[in-house]
């Protein structure tokens, strides 16, 4: 799905997003979704173990390429904060790329929005620690 430079681009965004945010942030990537790719990205988030960070604050980016879907959802953390809209601008800024092709473009552009978004209810700390990989999972 992607190489693996375009993975380390990935795994980049995700690290300059976080030194804004103490909000953690992952994407995982699979070929084909037959659920509702909200729910998918439900079971993905628990099978990441997402819920387990200290203030409940973690973001999961769900694509499913050939299937042509996606998903964003946040944590309980972030879901009590923010507006029930609170995602729309970072899911049309990755589906205006993926339209062109450019998945790691839309990615990496939709991970700095979250990143900026997430600043405004969850501000980077001091003593934030990485409690999630940057890695993408792959399905």
């Amino acid at each position: 799905m992607l190489t693996a430079q375009e993975q380390t681009m990935v795994a980049q965004a995700i690290s300059t997003a976080e030194k804004n945010t103490s909000g953690e942030l992952r994407v995982h990537m699979e070929k084909v979704c037959t659920l509702d790719p909200v729910q998918r990205a439900i079971a993905v988030f628990e099978k990441l173990g997402m819920h387990q960070t200290a203030a409940r604050n973690g973001v999961l980016i769900y694509v499913a390429t050939e299937s042509n879907q996606l998903a964003i959802i946040g944590d309980k953390g972030i879901n009590e904060l923010v507006p029930a809209n609170f995602w729309d601008s970072t899911r049309d800024l990755m589906i205006t790329h993926f339209k062109t092709g450019q998945i790691t473009e839309g990615l990496c552009a939709a991970i700095a929005e979250a990143g900026q978004q997430l600043a405004k209810y969850f501000p980077y700390e001091d003593n934030d620690q990485n409690e999630l990989s940057n890695e993408i999972s792959f399905g």
